[in-house]
């Protein structure tokens, strides 16, 4: 019987190919996007889409009761879904704040504690893959909310890697680096905001969604069975740079 692999985020960009890399390693994939085209995204893998704001707790509690009566309990979890607001520091809103920090942690906090529960109560050994970021480490002013809810990602993954080892589930996280998607957009159509970029990757190129699916299928995999709490980065080297030419 295929593992079920739940992927927030998943109608495009990363999520979507984290769910191609897990459908390909024998999953059944299940994909939760704010997105209505989620449901398309999931039907061309062979899998079933629901449409789920991650900031909005009640729906992601109403999701995983209509996943688990439709699909079954979930092996592995990829919290993808993240959304970044840019503002300068000293204008960002309180509300701006907590709406990104909504998503990209308290969301992610939520979807984990439901998913080990039900792992828990079916004796399932599974994998919690979280989505951090190089942000994590490398602040940005002009995006605190998105900077804090990494780093917030980031520990709340050692958090639940050993609130969750007794039970045999993994959790450990991706850092992401510049990677070509919807959100590196605006960075691709502006050559001197690339160069800067690209200045501070060693690689001298951004990285794939697909570079990315495939460290998160080997997270969730059991080739990283004794990898838990981890934050494996996929960023061209741009961590361990100290410089700039």
């Amino acid at each position: 019987m295929a593992r079920i692999a739940l992927i927030t985020g998943g109608a495009q960009g990363i999520g979507h190919a984290c769910a191609e890399a897990l459908k390909e390693d024998g999953c059944e994939v299940v994909l939760w996007d704010v997105k209505e085209e989620v449901r398309d995204a999931a039907e061309a893998l062979g899998g079933t889409g629901y449409v789920v704001d991650m900031g909005d707790p009640a729906a992601i509690a109403s999701a995983f009761d209509a996943m688990e009566a439709e699909v079954g309990v979930a092996s592995v979890l990829v919290n993808n879904a993240g959304i970044a607001v840019g503002a300068d520091f000293l204008e960002m809103s309180e509300a701006q704040f907590r709406q990104v920090l909504d998503v990209n942690l308290v969301g992610v906090f939520l979807a984990t504690q439901r998913a080990a529960k039900a792992m828990v109560r079916e004796g399932i050994e599974g994998a919690i893959v979280n989505m951090s970021s190089i942000n994590a480490q490398v602040a940005i002013p002009q995006i605190a909310g998105y900077c804090a809810s990494k780093g917030g990602v980031m520990q709340l993954t050692k958090v639940a890697s050993l609130a969750l080892a007794p039970h045999n589930i993994r959790v450990n996280a991706v850092g992401p680096g510049s990677i070509d998607t919807a959100m590196m957009a605006a960075v691709n159509a502006d050559p001197a905001a690339f160069d800067r970029a690209m200045s501070r990757t060693p690689l001298k190129r951004p990285g794939t969604a697909r570079e990315i699916g495939d460290v998160v299928a080997f997270l969730a995999s059991d080739k990283a069975s004794y990898v838990t709490g981890e934050t494996i980065y996929v960023d061209g080297g741009r961590l361990g740079l100290n410089y700039t030419v």
